[in-house]
């Protein structure tokens, strides 16, 4: 069966939601603040209807020995053959037995319960992720090409939250969840695995595993999915490249080649490699960032703006700064610039 037809409940432990932090003793309290209430409920019934109970002492049932019918039929305690007849003994049934009891109860199935109920609570935010995600990125690899890609749109500002990270490898997916990333578990060469991480709705798709025939299924795979959903995908060999753009990439990295040019450069012009590895964190320092123009920019030359801008996108062309189809600004037009970027905190 096809993991889109599977319901909400299937699907855990495929997709994984962001896990949301909570204190030891905070869920402990909120447990036994849950059986006291419970308790004090059953008291309450008990001693309303006080009429319809028999105590074997036959002299009638006081509030003590609301609580006390309460406290054992709620720990499914029963009565033995052994039963507390003096009030004080009772008192100290409620007062000491009882917390013993609830505290035994929440070490012997608390993990059993807080297992199903956190299951139930992952079902129904699957439920409500996948009725409402779109506009968010998809990630297919989180190896080192995948994280470096995830770090940069952290950067960037994009919420951790509208990332979907999509890998094979269990300990990846765990490294993604650690930093608040959706992840779904499966190849994303499958139809189906793509369809269950929203790739239909997504507005953007990064290609990044470590092979380049898987890359070239993914992007097919991808582009028949979403046809107007910006895919980014990295290859190994140039040779390669033109099989991911007759699959569908409108963008691909050669991370090989890339890498070889860097190495090459920094044996004899290293401050220029220290340069482009600023501009390439998104962190510090400075970064190279994409904005619309301003309606007193249109018409003028973006040479003669007070930011640094390296090109002009018009539509899905970019135009570098010098092109004589850049002499003007257009409305419409993003200006690719060059951003100082302040690191928080400062």
């Amino acid at each position: 069966m096809s993991l889109t037809d599977e319901a909400s409940h299937s699907l855990v432990g495929v997709i994984r939601m962001p896990d949301q932090v909570q204190s030891p003793v905070r869920a402990i309290l909120k447990r036994v603040i849950g059986a006291m209430a419970a308790l004090l409920l059953a008291v309450l019934i008990v001693y309303l209807d006080r009429d319809g109970y028999r105590d074997v002492n036959e002299d009638g049932v006081s509030l003590l020995d609301a609580f006390y019918y309460a406290t054992v039929s709620l720990s499914t305690t029963g009565y033995g053959d052994i039963t507390p007849a003096s009030s004080s003994a009772r008192l100290i049934n409620v007062l000491v037995i009882t917390p013993l009891r609830v505290l035994f109860l929440i070490v012997l199935v608390g993990t059993t319960l807080e297992v199903l109920t956190e299951r139930s609570r992952q079902a129904l935010r699957i439920q409500k992720w996948r009725r409402v995600v779109r506009d968010h990125v998809v990630v297919v690899g989180y190896g080192t090409k995948g994280r470096s890609a995830v770090a940069a749109l952290l950067g960037d500002g994009v919420e951790p939250g509208s990332i979907v990270v999509v890998d094979t490898v269990q300990e990846s997916l765990d490294a993604a969840s650690s930093i608040g990333l959706v992840t779904v578990h499966g190849s994303g060469t499958r139809n189906d695995v793509l369809r269950v991480a929203g790739a239909a709705r997504a507005r953007a798709i990064v290609v990044a595993p470590n092979r380049d025939d898987t890359a070239v299924l993914v992007t097919l795979t991808a582009r028949e999915l979403a046809p107007k959903a910006q895919i980014v995908a990295s290859v190994r060999e140039r040779e390669n490249e033109h099989l991911l753009k007759q699959s569908g990439a409108d963008s691909v990295v050669v991370s090989s080649e890339t890498a070889g040019r860097l190495l090459g450069m920094a044996t004899a012009t290293p401050s220029v490699v220290a340069m482009v590895e600023d501009l390439l964190t998104p962190d510090a320092g400075l970064a190279i960032a994409e904005r619309d123009v301003e309606a007193s920019e249109v018409g003028g030359s973006p040479r003669h703006l007070s930011d640094i801008v390296l090109g002009v996108v018009r539509g899905k062309t970019l135009y570098r700064v010098d092109a004589p189809e850049a002499d003007a600004i257009e409305p419409g037009d993003r200006l690719l610039y060059v951003k100082k970027v302040t690191p928080a905190g400062e």
